[in-house]
């Protein structure tokens, strides 16, 4: 039987390119994963995917990354399917763990999508430093103003109200009330 799987990193991505290949390559069943970082081990239908497949399968996916993005994980990954009797390929990079050229491509193949990974954190780190020497900060912009802050102590302090109603009348949630106040 052949298992296909097909993951994106974050919700804006599509599945759709994968999940044509994986079709088109004769898969009977495919595992999809929205959201979810290859950097990750556990990922549910990853989960669900590896247990299904038994002796003689084909696991199936797109592009190697699509398993996993460390050496590591990779390998493991690829040993398990070995102890399991089921067969990698990977579309894209034409790998095919049924032969010895296979396994050795697939191995290869691991150590570039690691160092990818590292080359994209390591220029993130850049670009953030960077933007921090130009007096930069990163972050998500706050949402309560000065002002709200204050009210909202002020509200609690008095103890007229329940949290509830402070919350309405500032604006803010119930999270933001206890991040604050607390």
């Amino acid at each position: 039987m052949k298992i296909g799987y097909a993951r994106v990193s974050t919700h804006d991505q599509t599945l759709d390119l994968q999940i044509d290949a994986l079709n088109a390559d004769g898969c009977d069943r495919i595992f999809t994963d929205e959201g979810v970082s290859g950097a990750k081990s556990s990922r549910p239908e990853w989960d669900k995917c590896l247990d299904q497949l038994r002796k003689g399968d084909v696991l199936v996916i797109w592009k190697l990354d699509r398993a996993g993005r460390s050496t590591k994980h990779l390998i493991e990954v690829s040993e398990f399917l070995e102890f399991k009797g089921v067969e990698l390929r990977s579309i894209q990079d034409q790998i095919d763990t049924s032969t010895a050229m296979g396994k050795f491509f697939f191995r290869t193949m691991a150590s570039i999508a690691e160092l990818e990974r590292d080359i994209i954190k390591e220029r993130t780190e850049a670009g953030l430093k960077a933007a921090r020497a130009r007096g930069r900060k990163g972050g998500r912009k706050k949402t309560v103003t000065k002002g709200q802050e204050l009210e909202a102590k002020r509200l609690a302090e008095a103890g007229e109200m329940p949290i509830t109603e402070i919350c309405k009348q500032v604006g803010i949630s119930r999270a933001t009330y206890y991040r604050l106040v607390d």
